[in-house]
């Protein structure tokens, strides 16, 4: 069968992509920008890229056109294909009929942690001898791939609650049907879809009616949202965990290095095994119970668990470590959330100790284009030492306001080239550079290493 993807390079609709072609379909697809890492993951497996929606595309006549939620009506591409006797459904339905059918769905939920916790369950399995298969809205370092169909009974799905298509106003976890759900938290986020928190819930609660009374939802038990949620009918059994101990938590750590890169999994109060693994962050630790008690539903024992995550080697663009020049170090993180902005550089905070931290900020995500959440922002990057954000086109508000809040240490950059510049200028040994973006940033880490390595 010739499957055609429209929205191709996103990492959801990319790793559909790979499953396909795994499953022996020939795959083609296009986008608007395709660039790396998925369009270097996707050419590696065969599959035809186009740039751009030219209507021709479907001159091919694929057997059925998969469309990213991305497009919209209007497009030319769109319009084609509403009018044309083709096929077409949305990757979420195409991957439950075809890949997720018959599987022990294990789905990762939230508003922060769903690629690292699916990695991390993914990874255990793996270790365990179970091959589970897996879609990952991101390339665990491990795997070095988003998704595979893997021949294991187990399938680990981020399932995200973005809407599905322009024909499915649906979030696009429903579609999944998981017997265990692990929920990780829950926030308020993508304003472009969803009017405020309470329609969020909602969504997690549709997802909630589909998980089955023989399953599992695992839980971060000391986050109200998700609580309130719960609240509102829930039919499955329920495991709590929680970094701290608390009443509804089956699950919890004890600290064993205050940057979180080793701790003692805790279950009923009684130790369980002990992670130490290259990880940091607070963050990261409760991704790691999460992903250590969801893996014990599976049948993996926690001390066993514990042991696959010491070579647990991360995800990219997690705190991702690009390069050094003269004592710099340059990290890449998706941080577009003033709750995930304020964990990296905690985490970093607790790592680094009194090196120098410069937070480096595109305001990129549609929430925050719409002036959501950038209160959050003054406090989310106060523990940096230095501060730079960037202002790009179309953002429909002035950060200036959110430097001055934050006083001298921070500044706004509206040229990337002059950010380049200033930066390399400014940086010294020692210094630790959290570049946060859910872009590709003009490739702001490769040009600001290379102006480092150039510099006398």
């Amino acid at each position: 069968m010739h499957i055609h993807i429209i929205g191709i390079c996103g990492t959801f609709m990319g790793g559909i992509a790979a499953l396909a072609r795994a499953d022996g379909h020939r795959v083609t697809g296009s986008d608007a920008n395709v660039y790396p890492p998925m369009s270097s993951q996707l050419e590696a497996l065969g599959i035809e890229l186009s740039n751009g929606y030219d209507p021709a595309q479907l001159d091919m006549k694929p057997d059925i056109v998969l469309v990213g939620n991305v497009m919209s009506r209007g497009n030319p591409l769109i319009e084609r294909l509403v009018d044309s006797p083709l096929a077409f459904t949305s990757g979420p339905q195409w991957l439950a009929e075809n890949m997720l059918r018959g599987r022990e769905v294990v789905a990762v939920a939230g508003t922060h942690g769903k690629t690292t916790t699916s990695s991390m369950l993914a990874w255990i399995l793996e270790r365990a001898g179970r091959d589970p298969g897996f879609l990952i809205g991101g390339i665990p370092a491990n795997f070095g791939v988003s998704a595979r169909e893997g021949k294991g009974a187990v399938f680990v799905i981020e399932a995200d609650e973005y809407d599905t298509a322009f024909f499915d106003k649906r979030a696009k976890f429903v579609h999944y049907r998981p017997r265990h759900l692990v929920l990780t938290n829950l926030e308020f986020d993508h304003a472009d879809i969803y009017p405020d928190l309470a329609s969020i819930q909602r969504q997690f609660h549709h997802l909630m009616r589909t998980v089955p009374g023989s399953g599992r939802v695992i839980w971060n038990a000391a986050d109200p949202e998700l609580a309130a949620m719960l609240a509102m009918g829930c039919w499955t059994p329920l495991s709590g965990f929680s970094r701290n101990a608390i009443a509804d938590a089956d699950w919890h750590v004890r600290l064993l290095a205050a940057d979180g890169s080793a701790f003692q999994l805790l279950r009923g109060g009684a130790p369980a095994g002990v992670v130490r693994w290259p990880q940091i962050g607070l963050h990261n630790v409760e991704n790691g119970l999460a992903a250590i008690a969801a893996a014990e539903r599976l049948g993996v024992e926690p001390a066993q668990a514990a042991e696959a995550l010491a070579g647990f080697l991360g995800v990219r663009r997690r705190m991702e470590l690009r390069g050094e020049a003269h004592g710099v170090r340059i990290y890449d993180d998706f941080a577009h959330h003033p709750t995930a902005v304020a964990a990296t550089i905690d985490a970093m905070r607790r790592h680094a100790g009194n090196h120098r931290i410069i937070a480096v900020l595109e305001p990129r995500s549609n929430t925050m284009r719409l002036g959501h959440h950038r209160e959050g922002l003054v406090a989310a990057l106060a523990g940096a030492d230095r501060i730079w954000m960037y202002q790009p086109a179309g953002l429909d508000w002035n950060l200036d306001e959110i430097a001055s809040k934050l006083g001298a240490k921070a500044a706004v950059a509206g040229d990337l080239a002059q950010l380049v510049a200033t930066l390399a200028a400014e940086l010294k040994a020692g210094d630790e550079v959290l570049i946060m973006s859910n872009g590709g940033f003009g490739g702001l880490h490769d040009k600001l290493l290379q102006a480092l390595r150039t510099t006398a």
